[in-house]
């Protein structure tokens, strides 16, 4: 089962937003005009202070376009060498938007902050899991079950709030949140 019908054949939705809400937003509004049913989509990635914020919506294709997640691990290390342990704070950010037949229902969003390490730890999760320092557990997310970060991460907290509002919607009644209203003319070409 396809998670949105006949998505396989569907071109596929550019990512060319300028936040992780834009990008999701993109593919909800996108996915959702050629589906029926509720669809949601997220973007999400990791921002580090000491380099403005980046790799943020670049976090996939920070090494370059078709880069593995070890090299963009490699890249975010070389990048913040002169910084000191104390100057790398570090966010992940989760942006999920649902929406039905192509108008935005609602936008929620995680984040967990923590900080990018000097080595990794650990092998479980992906992408900088292993880098990313979680300072409540002091573990990196790599180091976590997936129980255990879904349970503090920011994609967690995002979809949390997702199903929240999904559990509590009642059918048929105009339900958008006031910050999702008149948000919803945008979306892939």
């Amino acid at each position: 089962m396809e998670a949105v019908p006949g998505i396989a054949i569907m071109p596929p939705c550019i990512e060319d937003g300028s936040s992780f809400e834009a990008n999701a937003r993109k593919k909800a509004l996108y996915y959702s005009g050629r589906s029926p049913g509720l669809v949601f989509a997220d973007d999400s990635g990791i921002s580090v202070d000491a380099l403005g914020g980046r790799p943020g919506i670049h976090s996939a294709r920070f090494a370059g376009p078709e880069a593995k997640p070890e090299a963009n691990n490699e890249k975010l290390l070389h990048d913040l060498l002169r910084f000191p342990p104390e100057e790398r704070g570090a966010h992940y950010v989760c942006v999920i938007v649902l929406a039905e037949q192509g108008q935005v229902i609602m936008v929620t969003e995680g984040r967990a902050d923590g900080m990018i390490l000097e080595a990794p730890r650990g092998v479980g999760g992906f992408g900088y899991d292993p880098l990313f320092l979680f300072p409540p557990l002091g573990k990196t997310f790599a180091e976590l079950s997936p129980e255990a970060k879904f349970a503090v991460s920011h994609r967690g907290e995002a979809f949390r709030k997702l199903v929240d509002f999904v559990v509590t919607r009642q059918p048929g009644t105009s339900t958008l949140p006031s910050a999702a209203r008149g948000r919803n003319q945008s979306g892939c070409k």
